[in-house]
């Protein structure tokens, strides 16, 4: 069995990929896996306009996808 980590997708993004959340193979940095992601679902933003979280704290896009881990792409939030 692939040991895995759960990608959870807010606003634009759950509607581009047309899931709230999906599963993912750990292994390679955060900034890989959203550019596979992207490519996979065509998100339009890029890494430069998103945050992204692990385990509810914010992380650096180089940081490593570990198993078990839950990983959240947050796009801008629009005010009104």
């Amino acid at each position: 069995m692939t040991a895995t980590a759960t990608v959870l997708y807010f606003a634009s993004l759950r509607d581009a990929a047309g899931v709230a959340s999906e599963q993912v193979p750990a292994g390679g940095a955060l900034d890989a896996l959203y550019d596979a992601l992207r490519a996979r679902h065509g998100f339009a933003l890029d890494r430069g306009r998103l945050r992204v979280a692990v385990d509810g704290e914010f992380a650096d896009w180089q940081a490593p996808v570990r198993a078990g881990s839950e990983i959240a792409f947050i796009p801008p939030v629009s005010g009104g």
